[in-house]
Formats: structure tokens, sequence, C-alpha cells
């Protein structure tokens, strides 16, 4: 039995082997080479163990240990802090109370005076050559009511902002804000064939609260003491939104546009003042 027979290589006596497989249907005690009990038939196994060949012998194989690989972890960027603004207890929002009061002076005179919109800067289009309108619509107003949904978004919103970057850099972005919507909004109407008057600040309103909002969101990440009112952020935009369906001088695209300019100031400012 132990011998080579007929070319086929010698395997390992039955006696050499250990006999500790034990079959559980019927308690024989059998080869741990095979699947099945040759006793009474029951499945030992999936599979029998595979065989290496060692001379003229054959001895199951050792199983072989898998490597494991060893893995770097990437290396991950450096969370960014919160944002950081120098604040001032002491200032006082020069660039937004110009604003606010620099429109109201020129709409209690032009109530008074009984003049056209024109005048006072609004903004009439086809606008020909007087380019220059389009810097003073933001802050041409003849409705009070349109003037103090704006002021009041202004006093809300434009103070923290001056707060955190100051009165230059704020009086900039209020520009920026109307002048650049109405001109959006006088493109657009010159496109379509309109001819509509254009004034208020709506743009330089929502221009300031996307700003505010950018710079508050900024400083507030991953600091637990740094809450603000998302809620009252939506709404007040919302209302700013809705001022062209009430006052007919408001206009909708100078109020998207201002507020995209806006936002985008905002991170600008935020990505300036980032601490490493």
């Amino acid at each position: 039995m132990g011998s080579a027979v007929a070319g086929y290589p010698r395997v390992k006596p039955m006696s050499e082997t250990e006999l500790s497989v034990i079959c559980k249907n019927c308690g024989s005690e059998v080869s741990p080479y095979v699947t099945e009990c040759p006793y009474c038939g029951a499945r030992l196994r999936k599979r029998a163990p595979k065989l290496e060949r060692k001379g003229d012998q054959f001895e199951p194989q050792r199983p072989k240990r898998r490597r494991r690989r060893l893995r770097i972890p990437k290396p991950s960027r450096p969370s960014r802090g919160p944002v950081s603004f120098a604040r001032s207890d002491t200032f006082r929002p020069y660039a937004t109370l110009t604003v606010i009061l620099g429109s109201a002076i020129l709409l209690l005179v032009q109530k008074a005076t009984g003049d056209p919109l024109s005048t006072y800067g609004g903004l009439i289009v086809p606008i020909g050559d007087e380019w220059w309108r389009y810097l003073t619509a933001p802050f041409a107003y003849v409705d009070v009511g349109y003037l103090f949904v704006v002021a009041v978004g202004l006093a809300i919103f434009a103070t923290g902002v001056e707060r955190r970057l100051g009165s230059w850099p704020t009086a900039v972005l209020l520009l920026a804000c109307g002048a650049l919507g109405v001109l959006a909004a006088g493109g657009i109407a010159s496109a379509k064939g309109d001819i509509t008057v254009i004034a208020g600040g709506n743009g330089m309103a929502l221009g300031v609260v996307a700003a505010w909002f950018a710079i508050r969101r900024a400083e507030s990440h991953g600091a637990i003491d740094e809450e603000y009112d998302v809620i009252g952020v939506a709404v007040a935009a919302a209302v700013l939104i809705a001022l062209p369906l009430f006052a007919p001088t408001a206009n909708f695209f100078a109020c998207l546009v201002g507020g995209a300019v806006g936002g985008l100031a905002g991170l600008a400012a935020t990505t300036l003042h980032h601490k490493e």
C-alpha cells in the first residue's frame, strides 16, 4: 500500500496519518482527508484539503498566511478654523448712516418740490448717455414704504458688515451692489425694448444680507457659541425680493444681481480673513 503502483506516486499509509476527525452522524473516526464518512456517507466538509507533493509522497498543504497590506492613511487636509474679524465696540456705522440719511433727504426734497424722479437720479430706460444714473438710481425713491423696508434691512445687516470690514469697504460694497444691480436691470430692460423706471436700493439691501450671511456662516463654522438666525435671514431676503410686487420702481433683476454681488464679496472677505 505504501509503495508506488502502476506509476502512481506513493501516498502516506493510513497508519501514518492522524485519524482525528469524528463523524457527527455515526461517531466513527475517519481520515481528515475525506469529504464523506466511509461508514455512513455523511458529509464531513465541502471540499477535501489540497495535497502537495514532497518527494514520492503527498501531504496536505499548510494554509498560507495572507500578508496583510499595511495601509498608509492618506494625509488629511487640515481643517480650516473659523474666520476671525476684528470687531470694534466703539465703531460708528458711517457708511450705513450716509446711505440711509442721504436717500431720506433726497426723498424729502423730491416730495417737497414735486419734481420727477429723474431729476433726483432715477434711471429711465432707455437711458441714453447718462451713465451716471447707474450710480444714483439706488439712492432715489418715490415711495416712503420702499425706503423704510430697505432702510431696516441696511440697519440690521449693513451695520454688522461694517463692524467687521470697516466703513470704506462697506461703502464700496453698498455702491457696487446697488450700481451693478441697476446696470443689469437696465440692460435686460433695454434688450426687451421696455420703457421703465428703475430706482431704489433693494439690490443694495439684499447684497448686504448675502454678505452678512456669508461672513457669519464662516465665523460660526465649528464654533458652538456662534449661532445666528437662519430663518430671520431668509425672511429678510424674501421680503426684499418681493418688493417689486409692491413698489413700482423696484426691479427684480436689480435685486438678484445685487444679492449675488454681495454674496461673492462676503465669500472673498472670509477668504482674506481666514485663520490658518
